[in-house]
């Protein structure tokens, strides 16, 4: 081998080991990380439970990596607009999106035009499954899920649901029950759920779908009505309580929350995140305050997660489609 070969063999091999060590997908990049500050979007307004599970996480996450873990919440446009900040940032693991339903798998089905391709956040771990429940106003003339069906359909256009807006889950899952059941409610829009559901313990609309966890201090001083859980199962918090499919068989709504990495970022770092993530799912204090919200962690890897995203979408999808429902 000639003394020129030899040189522009060692050459490449010198620019090769460089471009791993600085390039995010190199294996250095990943046993580096994290050194500095992570920020999680949320794309939700703070308060509600939707940004209280993201922050627990934060926390432990800082804890365990001695490193600020910081949640920034960035409402607005459906939840897209936190959404497309994550996917226009730096694929190197400092920003992430803690993501319910809509952005992921949701907002593609329904919007003609999105900023970001929901499809190509790469997945970091299913943190936890959030069960919703359908609840009323006490005057509505209803003790049970069958009156409430009955009482609709003999007043069709007459009952009112709240939403947090146009598109959101909350509205999608009442038209699901709607088509499901057979009945017509009439559809009112609020800039988010806090407000509609001022509305509805002030009788101003009759009933909504919502977090059990957001619910469940107005179920018990009276304010609010539990007549039924949307997810497959009954609560163990509510086990008197049936499920909607119960009373319409096939039906099932479950919220949750998903960590996601912006498109591109590494296989590597995407697997210590998620790691991480189901270390801390699993510790005994924070499995106490989740239930405490009546949030149920999962965990799991990179993989569940985009197969479970994947499942989601096909759903969300298939739903969609049968409300003909489109936004410009």
């Amino acid at each position: 081998m000639s003394h020129l070969v030899r040189s522009s063999i060692a050459t490449y091999l010198v620019a090769a080991m460089c471009t791993i060590a600085t390039t995010p997908g190199g294996a250095i990049a990943a046993e580096d990380f994290p050194h500095r500050t992570i920020k999680i979007i949320v794309p939700v307004p703070p308060g509600p439970l939707l940004d209280v599970v993201p922050r627990i996480v934060a926390d432990k996450l800082s804890a365990k990596w001695n490193v600020p873990v910081i949640i920034e919440n960035r409402p607005g446009a459906a939840q897209n607009l936190g959404a497309e900040a994550v996917a226009r940032s730096d694929p190197d693991g400092y920003t992430l999106l803690a993501s319910p339903p809509g952005p992921l798998v949701v907002s593609g089905h329904l919007r003609t035009h999105l900023n970001f391709d929901p499809n190509a956040f790469v997945p970091v771990s299913l943190m936890v499954k959030l069960p919703t429940v359908l609840v009323i106003n006490p005057k509505v003339p209803a003790s049970n899920l069958g009156e409430l069906l009955a009482h609709a359909r003999a007043n069709p256009g007459k009952l009112t649901f709240g939403s947090p807006g146009i598109g959101s889950t909350p509205h999608l899952a009442t038209e699901q029950l709607m088509k499901a059941a057979g009945i017509r409610l009439v559809h009112v829009p609020y800039q988010g759920m806090a407000p509609a559901m001022n509305d509805l313990m002030g009788g101003h609309i009759d009933m909504m779908i919502d977090l059990y966890g957001n619910v469940a201090g107005s179920i018990k001083e009276g304010k609010l009505r539990l007549l039924a859980v949307t997810t497959p199962e009954r609560l163990p918090q509510e086990p008197a309580v049936p499920t909607i499919s119960e009373v319409v068989p096939g039906f099932a709504h479950v919220e949750w929350f998903v960590m996601v990495a912006p498109p591109k970022t590494p296989d590597a770092i995407a697997a210590k995140l998620s790691a991480a993530i189901a270390e801390i799912l699993a510790l005994p204090d924070v499995a106490r305050r989740l239930a405490d919200l009546a949030a149920i962690p999962v965990g799991g890897t990179p993989d569940e997660a985009a197969s479970f995203i994947k499942a989601e979408n096909t759903r969300w999808k298939q739903l969609i489609d049968t409300t003909g429902l489109k936004i410009d």
